[in-house]
């Protein structure tokens, strides 16, 4: 999936807008059915790999990756889920419960994530949010609404703002001492959370190393909806709110090159 973005790179193309109005109806669908389920099981539910202890799968993932796999294969079929094809210009990336160390612990901090993509990017993104009651949807030149409000992004620089990170440890560290003394740090556990918070205009930037393109892609379609812009790294994706790309992009060099 391709993310980055700056303000002298050329605008993705426009979408028929039946099929963008189509995939916002159905992944809103699949959006409130899996705040339902994920609301309804937090610390409920657990299910641990033998050989990786902390890379839990839950039997919510299993269930609402199957419910949302069976939807879009009816609504859209020909549209593969997860995998590219060389025979479609379109795939869905689905995160089922995206920050599940929280959600088996019952901490309210967890998203489901939905997303079309193109060879340029996201097209459409829905992200839902239990814990808040809230449904984040975006399209390309659509803009991004949270339960249906318009929202944009603030321009502002980085200097006082709150910056979200889900980085390894050894990278938090280095990047942590960078920071510290220009920003607050927030570390919360969710990828798809922390992108969608510059989206509101909450947080400045979100700095993430280690990625799945599956859990961050719907909240890059939001992110970019909203006026924010997504620059892959090398090593790291930085989302930042405009006034402050530069500034995040220094400290995430400067910390790498520590």
């Amino acid at each position: 999936m391709t993310v980055q973005h700056s303000p002298d790179a050329p605008a993705p193309p426009p979408v028929e807008p039946g099929l963008l109005s189509r995939a916002l109806e159905v992944a809103g669908r699949l959006a409130n059915d899996a705040a339902e389920v994920i609301t309804a099981t937090a610390g409920r539910d657990r299910r641990t790999s033998p050989e990786y202890p902390y890379d839990w799968v839950t039997d919510t993932d299993r269930t609402l990756e199957r419910h949302t796999r069976r939807v879009l294969a009816a609504e859209f079929p020909g549209v593969p889920v997860g995998e590219s094809s060389p025979t479609t210009p379109y795939r869905w990336l689905v995160a089922p419960v995206d920050g599940v160390a929280n959600y088996i612990a019952g901490l309210p901090w967890c998203a489901y994530s939905l997303a079309l993509v193109d060879s340029f990017g996201p097209v459409v993104g829905v992200i839902a949010d239990p814990s808040r009651a809230h449904i984040y949807a975006a399209a390309r030149g659509r803009g991004v609404r949270a339960n249906g409000i318009p929202v944009r992004a603030t321009t502002r620089p980085a200097a006082g703002g709150l910056v979200c990170t889900e980085l390894l440890p050894s990278t938090a560290a280095r990047f942590a001492q960078v920071v510290s003394s220009h920003a607050g740090l927030r570390v919360l556990g969710s990828a798809a959370l922390a992108i969608t918070e510059v989206a509101l205009g909450h947080a400045v930037a979100a700095v993430l190393d280690g990625y799945r393109d599956r859990d961050v892609a719907g909240a890059v379609c939001l992110a970019r909806e909203a006026g924010a812009l997504a620059v892959e790294e090398p090593d790291g994706l930085i989302v930042a709110v405009p006034g402050a790309v530069e500034e995040v992009l220094g400290w995430w060099r400067a910390a790498r090159a520590a």
